[in-house]
């Protein structure tokens, strides 16, 4: 069983460069290895429109010792995401974030227990109350999980805060996935909520169930890899404004 996992392990490429750093480029900061440009998986320049984001991915590329792995660089992986994907198809990915806000998961709650109900309130209506605050937008609240329409002129107005750049858009779509809710992403963006309260919001049900039957240690080592890839998305989001 032990070689059958081995064998199973990604081969991960040696450590190849001495010295990270940034470099000047036409779009911002590329990142460099050694004075050479590193490239994505689909060969453009890894180039951060910010410095201080720049200097981050620098930082990750710095850390890698013996090996380069791409599980413990999120930032990276972040924008190699954006760059290749996002930045070509940036009004396909607003479209993907007004329809989770459609159907946001905030918006539906349980019937009971009533410790639950009072747990998704504690948590969820902060950013429903900063919603309407924020964007006049009015969510109507749906007890249980079948689909219900929510009003239009809700829905307009939050969609039409979604950003249009590809960095800010593609950290704000990798938050919307990781928490299940576009409206605890957009908090988060807009400094309403911290990292921490979102990901509390985020597993409300999750951690309510395992109060009641136990803890799953694969499920939260899988949360804890997805918390990583949440702190790289809100660091993007944090450092674009």
């Amino acid at each position: 069983m032990e070689a059958a996992r081995r064998a199973m392990r990604p081969q991960l490429r040696k450590r190849f460069y001495a010295h990270p750093a940034l470099g000047q480029h036409e779009d911002g900061f590329a990142v460099l290895l050694d004075g050479r440009a590193v490239r994505t998986p689909a060969r453009k320049v890894l180039v951060a429109p910010e410095r201080r984001l720049a200097e981050a991915l620098v930082q990750e590329w710095q850390a890698q010792r013996d090996v380069i792995d791409p599980a413990q660089m999120p930032l990276t992986r972040l924008a190699n995401s954006i760059i290749d994907g996002v930045s070509a198809q940036t009004e396909a990915v607003r479209a993907e974030i007004a329809r989770y806000v459609a159907g946001d998961m905030i918006l539906y709650r349980a019937g009971s227990p009533e410790t639950l109900r009072a747990r998704q309130a504690q948590h969820w209506n902060p950013v429903l109350d900063w919603a309407r605050s924020e964007f006049g937008a009015r969510f109507v609240l749906i007890e249980g999980v079948m689909p219900a329409a929510q009003p239009e002129a809700a829905i307009t107005a939050v969609r039409a805060a979604i950003p249009q750049d590809s960095w800010r858009l593609g950290a704000l779509h990798a938050a919307t996935t990781l928490t299940g809710s576009a409206l605890i992403a957009l908090a988060l963006w807009r400094g309403a909520i911290t990292l921490d309260q979102a990901w509390a919001a985020a597993h409300v049900d999750e951690d309510f169930q395992m109060e009641q039957w136990g803890h799953d240690q694969l499920a939260l080592e899988r949360r804890a890899f997805r918390f990583t890839e949440m702190q790289a998305a809100a660091k993007v989001l944090e450092l674009l404004g």
